[in-house]
């Protein structure tokens, strides 16, 4: 049986009107008596790190609103978009088997540097398969490792070149879900993400003030309902 669908777009910010001038800059996208999905803004962390000035997250802000929120996966600081959070322990849970039996759904929307040139595959659709291996004397960078790194693949799909600006805006969608993934599989191609300080030429850093990579789309069947949850956001560049 086909499940229903429920499609959900982006709502209204939680801003400081609903909650104070310390907690701007995010939306509340979907919520239920079982999960959220949030959209986080570039520049701000997923998850507390480590010392005083690491401790504003978006895990942080959502729990003023939301006690029980729990974090299920992470985006980098760097990049925008669709977060998905578990209200208590048995729905984080729940979420996190769905993540690791690779049931969740999500595309990502990048720009990079350079005229990316279409897959030759049907659709237009390529995969990335290079293994993802920490770049220890650089932590927290990831370097390709045919030796010593975990398997990693991402499909990509080329959208519109940017004549003007030499650039190529491009879909994503992970299969698998390693730290950096896209940057570092971007970068091997030899087109990195606009505005990325961490694997950016100083030159493409330039381009942008920001990292050009946004979690556009989240798809899963919601644990407790068993209904399709279809989520988008689109980005702002």
């Amino acid at each position: 049986m086909i499940p229903d669908i429920e499609a959900v777009r982006p709502g209204t910010p939680a801003t400081a009107d609903s909650l104070s001038p310390l907690f701007p800059l995010f939306q509340i996208i979907h919520a239920d008596d079982s999960l959220l999905v949030l959209n986080k803004p570039p520049g701000l962390l997923a998850v507390p790190g480590r010392g005083a000035d690491k401790q504003d997250c978006l895990s942080r802000r959502v729990q003023s609103l939301y006690p029980d929120a729990l974090i299920v996966h992470r985006l980098d600081m760097a990049t925008s978009g669709l977060m998905l959070m578990g209200r208590g322990i048995a729905m984080q849970r729940a979420l996190s088997q769905l993540f690791e039996r690779r049931e969740v759904y999500k595309r990502y929307l990048a720009v990079v540097d350079g005229r990316l040139q279409p897959a030759p595959e049907p659709g237009g659709w390529g995969l990335i398969d290079l293994p993802i291996a920490v770049d220890w004397p650089r932590r927290p960078l990831r370097i390709i490792d045919a030796a010593s790194g975990k398997p990693s693949q991402t499909r990509w799909r080329s959208v519109a070149f940017d004549e003007a600006a030499r650039s190529t805006r491009v879909e994503l969608e992970p299969v698998t879900g390693r730290s950096h993934q896209l940057r570092v599989h971007l970068q091997a191609l030899g087109h990195p993400i606009l505005g990325d300080v961490l694997y950016a030429c100083e030159a493409v850093q330039a381009l942008s003030p920001r990292l050009l990579l946004h979690a556009c789309a989240l798809r899963l069947v919601h644990p407790a309902t068993g209904v399709l949850l279809s989520v988008e956001s689109p980005p702002d560049f």
